[in-house]
């Protein structure tokens, strides 16, 4: 008599909701397209599936919120989605672009970069309950991948203009540095905002529509350069605001 209900309770454990986990299956199979696009030099693409596992990997924790389907399940396999999509690919990706030709530093980078992806979502994973939600400790993963992706991205919209700046022989070397700072910014304690305390539903000044059209017109017009400008302000505000933080104590302990 009692064994269908633990039957049942069985079946459920060992069941996952469809839905969010639809969306993290998209951001793994973007970042696994965005490998195999590099690994057949088409590098555009490569850096375009990167931002779209972004996007994906950006939906799947607020379907399941909204839902009600959040799972340890679903958890662990965003964890292990974005370590492909934010670590793996973007590595493979601007090695094969720009730090192949450096030859063992090359290679050495990448997998830096790619080691401190690993020891990145490690540390979030563990310590998700100890920090602070409104700050992330250290780079994340999504913007770390959207820095290095988003160079290969510009890079190949404005190949001819880099080309009569001759800027292009200094790629290579500006690629090897943005991975390199991109890697170990991840694994830094510089306090990044996670946008988690940020209320939609606040009134804001009329002036800020205006600011947000702009805004909206300048992205439509060069999607790449936005983006790109908007990740590269990301990863340096942590360590901004580290020093914002160190002089503020210093203030504070400056006796009056």
């Amino acid at each position: 008599m009692h064994s269908l209900p633990k039957r049942a309770m069985n079946l459920r454990r060992q069941s996952i909701y469809l839905l969010p986990n639809l969306f993290t299956l998209g951001a793994l199979f973007c970042g696994f397209y965005a490998i195999v696009a590099a690994m057949n030099e088409r590098f555009e693409p490569a850096a375009l599936a990167i931002f779209f596992a972004m996007v994906l990997d950006g939906l799947d924790g607020r379907v399941a919120r909204m839902t009600h389907t959040s799972s340890e399940f679903g958890a662990q396999f965003d964890s292990l989605s974005d370590m492909v999509s934010f670590g793996v690919a973007p590595a493979l990706v601007v090695y094969e672009w720009g730090l192949r030709g450096f030859g063992k530093l090359g290679w050495m980078v990448a997998f830096i970069y790619c080691a401190c992806a690993a020891l990145r979502l490690a540390r979030f994973n563990t310590n998700i309950e100890l920090v602070d939600k409104r700050w992330f400790q250290g780079l994340p993963s999504p913007s770390a991948a959207a820095l290095v992706a988003g160079l290969v991205w510009i890079c190949l919209e404005y190949k001819v203009e880099l080309s009569e700046l001759a800027l292009a022989r200094w790629i290579p070397h500006v690629a090897l540095a943005f991975t390199l700072y991109a890697g170990l910014t991840m694994v830094s304690n510089a306090p990044f905002w996670s946008f988690k305390e940020f209320n939609m539903r606040k009134t804001v000044p009329f002036v800020v529509m205006l600011l947000a059209v702009l805004v909206l017109l300048i992205g439509v017009s060069h999607p790449p350069m936005m983006l790109f400008s908007f990740f590269i302000c990301y990863a340096a505000s942590g360590y901004l605001m580290l020093i914002w933080r160190y002089f503020k104590s210093r203030k504070d302990e400056t006796p009056k």
